[in-house]
């Protein structure tokens, strides 16, 4: 692993962009969040793409010769060692793309991406809950549902650089729609959509709940950050959205873990900031649903890296990739 130059690391998701500046040992030294709206058109996205990162370099008056490249993480099916962007799940326009290529052109600076997931693995495993852990399942719960998977101590991609995709997992014959196409994946019960609309339809069934008072009763502000709150202060309605939660979760997990036989799940996102209130009745539900024999030893946990895992976990990806 190169050291002595920094990276610049980008997580891009659903609605945001995430660029950070970081150091050899993981430490980040610069870093800033912007909203991003994808349009549909990849070509719009990359020059969005490109002018936020020339603002940031210039913001921070750092040289491009300064940076050993540039890595990033993207939500969908993406071919590491290519460059190359094959489906953005929740991103419309971005099919079939080099996308690392034309980045590098327009930059003036090597590129790598991989998928978001897999980049947030990365970073765990380096400086967070995965350290030091040669089987690892990690996810990533938000607006979309990732996962990425550690083996023997290292990032498996598989054999078309899609694994992972824990996500789309199908859990019920006759599910929701996602935004995938199929119906019944695993992110359509415990994205934060699918949230929001089962605390959604339980508020509107006339049940009781703190929840109204906590947003005035506008129910478009509902957010699983609010939900997260109200459950922690013991409102019935909001543990039981996490309890189904779990339920859904538990289930593709459990066949997950007999399959694997992981030695950590690591949980991160926007999602598992609700803490014990989903960490608890899914460590239930996993008790319940998996062989007793791969349970044993098997830690759940919160990723240690939080927020700043996909911009970390881009500049490991820089780093190994560049050796």
């Amino acid at each position: 692993m190169k050291k002595g130059q920094d990276v610049l690391g980008i997580d891009i998701g659903g609605t945001q962009i995430k660029m950070a500046l970081v150091d050899s040992r993981g430490h980040i030294r610069r870093q800033t969040t912007s909203e991003w709206h994808p349009v549909g058109s990849w070509k719009e996205d990359l020059d969005g793409l490109v002018k936020a990162v020339g603002s940031f370099l210039a913001s921070y008056a750092v040289s491009r010769k300064t940076l050993l490249g540039v890595g990033i993480g993207l939500p969908g099916l993406i071919d590491a060692e290519r460059g190359f962007v094959h489906h953005l799940v929740n991103v419309r326009g971005w099919r079939e793309l080099p996308a690392a290529a034309l980045l590098k052109k327009r930059l003036g600076l090597p590129v790598w991406i991989d998928n978001d997931v897999n980049v947030m693995t990365l970073g765990e495993a380096t400086y967070g809950a995965a350290r030091g852990y040669r089987y690892v399942i990690c996810l990533t719960l938000g607006t979309g549902v990732g996962g990425g998977i550690l083996f023997e101590g290292e990032l498996y991609r598989g054999r078309s650089f899609s694994a992972g995709e824990i996500g789309h997992m199908p859990v019920s014959r006759r599910g929701p729609r996602c935004a995938c196409g199929n119906r019944g994946c695993l992110e359509t019960y415990v994205g934060n959509r699918a949230i929001v609309r089962l605390a959604k339809r339980r508020i509107r069934s006339g049940e009781r709940t703190r929840l109204v008072r906590m947003f005035g009763g506008r129910l478009n502000r509902l957010t699983p950050e609010v939900i997260g709150r109200a459950a922690r202060a013991g409102d019935r309605l909001a543990l039981s959205v996490w309890e189904e939660v779990a339920e859904w979760l538990g289930m593709a997990l459990s066949g997950i873990v007999n399959l694997y036989n992981p030695d950590r799940i690591v949980i991160g996102g926007g999602v598992a900031e609700a803490g014990e209130v989903l960490f608890r009745p899914l460590r239930k539900v996993l008790k319940k649903r998996t062989f007793a024999i791969p349970m044993r030893g098997l830690q759940v946990v919160k990723a240690k890296l939080g927020n700043q895992a996909g911009v970390v976990g881009a500049s490991v990806l820089v780093r190994r990739m560049s050796e």
